[in-house]
């Protein structure tokens, strides 16, 4: 499995983002409003995730008072990084899209509640995204000293 790069993920919220706002320009009308729950349990995941970054990486420096961590359990971590991320990128990339359509109504009052709500969950998945791609890197195995000797 190879590193997750941001450069998709960026391409990947962008593209997203536009579609989102071409669907939210048409259907504005016939769509509930955005439920503000989003925004509290994004959150607590990204702080799940970048935690169990935190441990991971001090299991597997071998950090004292810590258990040696299994393999198959960093694989699993690291997976769930790398959805986090690209899930991340794609709710991201919808709530941009609709903050981007209700940012020109906010002199209406619910428009301009649903604007702050959507740019509100668009940073709540910008923070997963960061924690992902921090989970995914603590569960790197660091290079040893036959690894950096030029071959």
């Amino acid at each position: 499995m190879t590193p997750t790069r941001p450069g998709p993920l960026v391409g990947l919220v962008i593209v997203v983002g536009l579609v989102t706002w071409v669907v939210v320009r048409q259907f504005y009308d016939e769509l509930p409003i955005v439920p503000w729950t989003a925004i509290p349990t994004v959150l607590l995941l990204a702080l799940g995730e970048a935690y169990s970054g935190w441990v991971t990486k001090a299991r597997i420096a071998r950090k004292p008072d810590t258990k040696p961590v299994e393999p198959l359990a960093v694989a699993r971590l690291a997976a769930l990084a790398k959805a986090s991320a690209y899930a991340g990128a794609v709710f991201a990339g919808v709530f941009a899209g609709f903050a981007l359509f209700t940012v020109q109504m906010l002199t209406k009052e619910t428009p301009r509640f649903e604007f702050f709500i959507a740019t509100g969950s668009f940073l709540a998945f910008v923070v997963l995204i960061g924690a992902a791609l921090y989970l995914e890197h603590s569960c790197r195995i660091p290079k040893g000293p036959e690894d950096k000797q030029p071959k």
